[in-house]
Order: structure tokens, then sequence, then C-alpha cells
């Protein structure tokens, strides 16, 4: 499992990276961090950090994490030193990664107001005004299933989807297929069960 703060950093490398240093301030990290947490789960039924993620008044925040990064409010976060990119195995680089790609490119208020939108903090926080502090847990079932959405969003976003659902579909239309049922299959079949 990865230190939630070694994800954080691999964030701010990455903003910094991309020319989007100025950008990268905590409460963009705890979107990112709490979507990474969601695609992880959805991919791989565990989490990708142990830390928690609660429904904070301003969206979903790792605690550890925003604790960490508090002193710089709403400020840019400095670079990290980049020794800790060995200790993060390939799969979780690529999913930051992936994480990164489609998320990294908004705003902190924007992802903010999306995670608002959503069903794992709304659910989260019952009902409670906006305003209203919370440290409610999101669940990570919750996540999860908000992980398995947005990589489906990702999937049909990619610039290759359109041309291979469409093959997919002529195949399956024009191909001859030698698994077809014959007339009378089904219904022998249900006489079967009930047999």
């Amino acid at each position: 499992m990865l230190d939630c703060l070694n994800a954080a950093r691999y964030f701010i490398v990455k903003a910094y990276d991309d020319g989007m240093e100025a950008e990268m301030t905590n409460m963009k990290l705890q979107k990112l961090l709490y979507y990474a947490q969601s695609l992880h789960l959805a991919l791989y039924d565990q989490p990708l950090f142990d830390e928690q993620i609660q429904a904070w008044r301003y969206g979903p925040v790792c605690p550890r994490a925003y604790s960490f990064y508090s002193k710089f409010e709403a400020e840019q976060l400095p670079i990290p030193k980049k020794d800790f990119l060995s200790t993060i195995p390939d799969e979780k680089i690529e999913l930051l990664e992936e994480t990164w790609d489609y998320f990294g490119g908004y705003h902190a208020f924007r992802l903010s107001n999306m995670t608002h939108c959503e069903f794992p903090w709304q659910k989260a926080r019952k009902g409670l005004r906006s305003d209203a502090r919370s440290t409610e847990p999101i669940l990570r079932k919750d996540m999860k299933a908000l992980g398995e959405q947005k990589l489906d969003e990702i999937e049909r976003q990619h610039p290759a989807y359109e041309s291979v659902i469409s093959a997919v579909l002529e195949d399956a239309f024009t191909s001859p297929s030698s698994n077809l049922i014959c007339k009378g299959e089904v219904g022998d079949w249900i006489k079967s069960l009930l047999d």
C-alpha cells in the first residue's frame, strides 16, 4: 500500500513538470487523492493508501495529507525532492498518472464542485448544510462505485473509443456465428430446467 504523502508528492511533481505548479494548492491535492483512491478501489478492490478520506465542507479530504500541507493554506505547494519516486511501484505510478491526466487540468474549485455533485460526498454529509463542518468518513464502497463510473467516463473520452466500439459492433452484426440459437432451443432449455 502507498503512503498518502507519496501519492500527494507525485501529484505536486506532476504539476511542476506540466507547468501547472501555480494551481497546485492543498485543496486541489485533496481532490486528486480522492479520485486516485476511487480509481484504485474500482480497479483493484483495495485502497491505494490506508488513510481515511472525510467529507469536509469543501469536498473530500485526506486529513493526514491536509495537515501536512496546511501551512500553505491556498498557496502553491512547494516541489518535493524526487527521491520518493523510486518507492512507488510501477502499477501505482500508472494509476496516479491516469488520475493526473484526467483530473489534473481542472482548477481546485472546479474539482471541489465536481465532488459536491457526486454521491459519495453527499451521502457521507447526510444532508448537512453546505457550509457545515464534518469529519464523517466517505465509505470506500462508495468511492469504489464512483471510481467505476469515472473509469467508464475516461474510457468513453479516449480518442479511439468510438472507432473501436464501431468496429466491434460491425463485426458482431456482420460475422456469421456458430452460436446462434435455433428455433425451439430456448423453449427446450426452459422445459429442461422445470423438469
